[in-house]
């Protein structure tokens, strides 16, 4: 392109701010405070949804220019853009679930937390953990009671370590029922959740919980993180 993306981005979104002021809004031109604002569109800034609609501001800051490599890429980002606008109105009716708490003290460990913080007082809490030598079969079991145990009443909680405590904490995603995950991952104040998660975060059937700093999603991890994620679930499970 003989102009940089960015300029053509720019040029797009101011083109339907002024037409969204004259046509929504009714004004000819933009106020002095509209220019200001729209001058620093491009810099990080905190959510004024209502300010924004205000004032003819219809985009976020920056824009999305991630180059799709692999088979499928494009149509998982065309499914995102999509759903937009269901995640943005469950994070505006439930801003608390979607905010990142640092600091959270349990049992002497320090977390950071997405979701539902009430769930760590439920009286029943139910650790998810299955031998990495199941087969299909006896995962498919294990599925079948641990959701049985989720239908009563116990709120699961695993760091989904194994196949067969993926298959069980996916199924009880998708079921609906309330979870406790314990991630490897590291959270930033940033970070928010993905895909099915914003649903269960919405409803607040999930709280997702990050023991550790500055561990990024590239790191394998080891014998003794697992057996520390472990112990970390069962001190969770164990809290009344």
């Amino acid at each position: 392109m003989d102009k940089h993306l960015g300029q053509a981005i720019s040029g797009f979104k101011a083109g339907c701010n002024k037409d969204y002021r004259r046509i929504v809004l009714g004004e000819e031109a933009p106020s002095p405070c509209v220019v200001a604002a729209t001058q620093q569109a491009q810099r990080p800034r905190p959510p004024r949804s209502s300010y924004d609609r205000e004032h003819g501001l219809l985009f976020a800051s920056s824009y999305n220019d991630r180059l799709l490599l692999r088979e499928g890429q494009l149509d998982r980002w065309l499914n995102y853009l999509a759903d937009n606008p269901r995640r943005l109105l469950a994070k505006r009716e439930h801003p608390d679930m979607f905010r990142v708490q640092f600091g959270l003290q349990i049992a002497g460990q320090s977390y950071a937390a997405i979701g539902n913080r009430f769930l760590l007082n439920h009286p029943v809490k139910r650790q998810v953990q299955c031998s990495r030598r199941l087969n299909e079969q006896e995962i498919n079991s294990a599925v079948v009671l641990y959701l049985e145990e989720a239908r009563g009443e116990a709120v699961l909680v695993s760091p989904s370590i194994s196949p067969g405590e993926k298959a069980v904490m996916r199924a009880a995603l998708d079921a609906h029922l309330p979870l406790i995950f314990i991630s490897p991952m590291s959270f930033t104040p940033f970070t928010k959740p993905g895909g099915e998660f914003i649903e269960a975060c919405s409803q607040g059937n999930l709280l997702i919980l990050a023991p550790w700093e500055n561990r990024s999603t590239t790191q394998a991890l080891t014998r003794n993180e697992c057996l520390a994620l472990n112990e970390m679930t069962r001190t969770i499970c164990e809290m009344t």
